[in-house]
């Protein structure tokens, strides 16, 4: 029973053609370098996977900088202050 159970989620979980095609073709929106590209110039599924992955590596290290900017912000302002607090507020 638990064999048919694993069968039939992993089936569920199967993304149609025409489903991967329409994810593929939102990711693309996101991504600043492929969507300036014109439309006409193909791009890969496999090429669009790896630009999402790179983007998002990026915004990742944009996050962490602006952690730390503000985490030195933090340490140069008075605890108590206005300021300190929306600082803390944007670190949460």
């Amino acid at each position: 029973m638990s064999n048919r159970r694993s069968r039939q989620s992993s089936s569920s979980l199967r993304i149609s053609d025409d489903q991967m095609i329409d994810l593929v073709s939102k990711l693309r929106q996101f991504l600043p370098e492929i969507r300036e590209r014109r439309r006409s110039d193909k791009v890969s599924a496999s090429k669009v996977l790896q630009e999402t992955c790179n983007y998002i590596r990026k915004l990742h290290r944009e996050v962490d900088n602006l952690s730390d900017r503000l985490a030195q912000l933090l340490d140069s302002v008075d605890e108590d202050s206005h300021e300190a607090s929306v600082i803390r507020s944007l670190l949460m």
